[in-house]
């Protein structure tokens, strides 16, 4: 049995599918799970409740949190430690093993122009903190519990069907509108984003990859160097459409922020767009032999996926 917490989310369903590269055998757990394939175990939880994580994890191999949780902080603060605790304690007892899917935000601010697995966890952010504090617990539970874990991480999203994308809520749906595209800051710095599809199934791959424990991974980033300014090109160069991009300068974030509750929760993210912002994934790449989908194709199947 192979379990992903929090299965409703892009990342969930897209990993759901290539886990049936290993196994046939997957449990679904969410408040309202969907099956992604007619075999698939469906178990309804609200997972901030202690027996509910037990319930789900108990029987399981492999258990991936790929949980998203409203992107609010006091909701950060209140609900991922309690929860990620309650699943290293499931898993110890069942013996499985752990995969979080976990994002830059721990990481130094000052070494964001280039991320590999080695740079120093030191968040300005108090989301930053929320999951150095969360990673520093699987870390733990690794070297005091005997808890096999990996963390795999991902750069900001983009990918067919991600209605959770900077990306495809600021460009691609501002393009389909007849709008500008958006930006946050500094459109003329580099901004890596990760594809949705190459994530899942790098993530897959890690969690039945027995000896990718215990270790952090960067998963499949392509290795472009694109400025916002470039990665709008390439939309609009697709679509056949000329707009310049708009950029939204802090004051302006701050503003909107009073009246919509995610640009609220912005402003001390804004380190992540005023400078380079480079994530590297060779390590992976090297290990697995594996090249993450370049933009422009990422790109073409965003579009091609919005018009079947």
């Amino acid at each position: 049995m192979q379990t992903i917490l929090g299965a409703n989310g892009t990342i969930a369903r897209d990993l759901a599918k290539e886990l049936r590269a290993f196994t046939n055998d997957i449990r679904l757990v969410s408040r309202n799970p969907k099956p992604i394939h007619p075999e698939d175990q469906i178990f309804p939880a609200d997972l901030t409740e202690k027996q509910n994580v037990y319930k789900a994890v108990k029987g399981s191999e492999v258990v991936y949190v790929t949980v998203g949780f409203e992107y609010n902080i006091n909701v950060w603060r209140k609900q991922w430690p309690g929860l990620i605790q309650h699943v290293i304690d499931a898993c110890v007892r069942e013996g499985s093993r752990l995969v979080f899917f976990d994002n830059m935000y721990c990481y130094d601010p000052t070494t964001v122009g280039h991320m590999t697995e080695e740079n120093p966890i030191k968040p300005v952010s108090e989301k930053g903190k929320v999951r150095a504090q969360v990673a520093g617990l699987i870390e733990s539970a690794m070297q005091e519990k005997n808890l096999k874990a990996l963390i795999a991480r991902s750069a900001d999203f983009y990918g067919p069907g991600n209605e959770k994308s900077f990306l495809i809520e600021t460009v691609y749906k501002n393009l389909k509108k007849g709008k500008s595209p958006q930006w946050f800051s500094n459109a003329d710095k580099i901004h890596s984003f990760t594809y949705t599809p190459d994530a899942a199934r790098a993530t897959a791959l890690l969690g039945n990859t027995s000896d990718a424990y215990q270790e952090v991974w960067h998963l499949p980033t392509d290795g472009q160097k694109l400025t916002g300014r470039q990665i709008a090109a390439l939309f609009m160069q697709e679509m056949n459409i000329q707009k310049n991009v708009s950029v939204l300068p802090m004051w302006m974030i701050k503003t909107l922020g009073l009246f919509i509750p995610f640009l609220r929760e912005m402003p001390e993210m804004m380190y992540q767009y005023n400078q380079d912002y480079f994530f590297d994934s060779s390590k992976f790449e090297k290990r697995f032999n594996v090249k993450p989908t370049p933009y422009i194709e990422g790109i073409r199947a965003i579009i091609q996926s919005d018009t079947q």
